[in-house]
């Protein structure tokens, strides 16, 4: 409501509480809400006058298992894509019962020769690898392994600790806050609507850290998707950090499954969020980490982020379903390694952005700001006005012309 008070000329617009209250159908309509709320057949209907902020169909980012398939077909077809050299190829599997492990993994072939190899292997001279549920957020379910009987373990630990429910629909709404409230109760462990799809990727060792804060960190992103189909980054991204000093897989503890902070994270997981667990990017000390450093890796963020859009969108067109007439935010993210690589992780819809923090809110605001300049002043034709800098960060990275504008 600030963005839009503050970058659309006063007058400009009214608000309303639903569709019904619209004076014609046909009305230019902008809506703003979850996921599960928007009346999307108003919204098909009405593609020059509807705005509204989510696509149908995006299941080719948000979920791991899809988006694994997405960098995959496109690398195939397009050897020399950023894809190739920053994002993990990950083995993908399911599974309903850790009894069936075996069965599993026969077409994981990379992923069952690896842990052949590991089984001779000391723990620190070991390939490691990341188990993560296809459909889960918020961290869950994320586990670290080296070898098969590893990994038999983690899913007999699941079984034995989950609720019995029932099994979930397939529903496309899996958002940072709808998927948090499917379980029975909280925990972390796997719930019964996450099971059944699975990635495995080779764990990014060693992650780079700051000689003044050794713990790992990962980047936030904010992603603007507009229309049919531009994408913009949002230059403010965040610095989220673990809540304990990074050490190597192998000797973090004698049992991997029960000590991940040094691994992971994601502040959703931690008890409480210490001061310096979030930070603005490019606020670093340049004693950390120089000015040239940050800018190679928003340089590799940017192309990746257009990249792996551009993928989703050209070759998993079923599921990933552009519109015209929608925007939407993503939080996307990325882990650095110690050699300035920046790796793609994952694609969140509806990202959380109360782990902004209320010292950091501004970055929200002005991600804001932008979405109201780019997306809703460009759709209705409306010049922003106001304070200054609404879209100056909002930096357009990918045009993608796929015949729907």
């Amino acid at each position: 409501m600030a963005a839009l008070k503050s970058r659309l000329p006063e007058g400009s617009f009214t608000l309303i509480s639903s569709i019904e209250e619209l004076p014609d159908p046909t009305s230019p309509l902008l809506q703003i809400c979850a996921y599960e709320s928007l009346p999307f057949p108003h919204i098909l209907s009405n593609p020059t006058t509807s705005l509204a902020n989510a696509y149908i169909i995006r299941k080719a980012l948000i979920r791991k298992h899809y988006l694994s398939t997405t960098a995959f077909n496109w690398i195939t077809k397009n050897p020399s894509s950023i894809l190739a050299t920053n994002i993990k190829p990950a083995c993908d599997f399911e599974l309903d019962y850790a009894e069936f492990l075996d069965e599993a993994l026969v077409e994981a072939w990379e992923l069952r020769e690896s842990l052949a190899k590991n089984e001779r292997r000391d723990s620190d001279e070991r390939e490691w690898w990341i188990l993560k549920p296809g459909m889960s957020d918020r961290g869950q379910g994320i586990r670290l392994f080296s070898t098969e009987e590893e990994l038999q373990s983690i899913f007999e630990e699941w079984e034995a600790e989950r609720p019995d429910s029932g099994d979930d629909d397939d529903n496309e709404n899996d958002t940072e806050e709808t998927e948090s409230k499917k379980g029975e109760k909280e925990g972390d462990y796997i719930i019964t609507s996450h099971l059944r799809h699975f990635i495995a990727q080779p764990y990014i060792h060693p992650p780079l850290l700051l000689p003044s804060n050794p713990r790992k960190f990962h980047i936030r992103t904010y992603v603007l998707a507009v229309g049919a189909l531009n994408i913009y980054v949002y230059k403010q991204m965040l610095a989220l950090f673990a809540p304990s000093p990074y050490t190597p897989p192998w000797s973090s503890t004698s049992d991997i499954t029960l000590d991940l902070s040094p691994h992971l994270t994601n502040t959703c997981l931690q008890p409480s969020v210490h001061d310096g667990t979030v930070q603005a990017f490019f606020s670093l000390p340049d004693s950390d980490l120089s000015l040239i450093a940050k800018d190679n890796i928003f340089k590799q963020i940017c192309e990746t982020t257009g990249e792996v859009f551009e993928a989703a969108a050209k070759g998993m067109m079923v599921h990933f379903q552009v519109l015209p007439n929608v925007f939407e935010i993503f939080g996307v993210d990325f882990l650095v390694d110690e050699r300035g690589r920046a790796w793609l992780l994952e694609v969140n819809a509806f990202p959380d952005f109360r782990q902004t923090g209320s010292e950091l809110r501004g970055i929200v605001g002005g991600l804001w700001e932008g979405v109201v300049d780019v997306a809703v002043g460009g759709f209705f034709r409306v010049k922003g006005e106001g304070k200054e800098g609404g879209n100056g960060d909002m930096l357009l990275v990918r045009e993608v012309e796929i015949g729907r504008r």
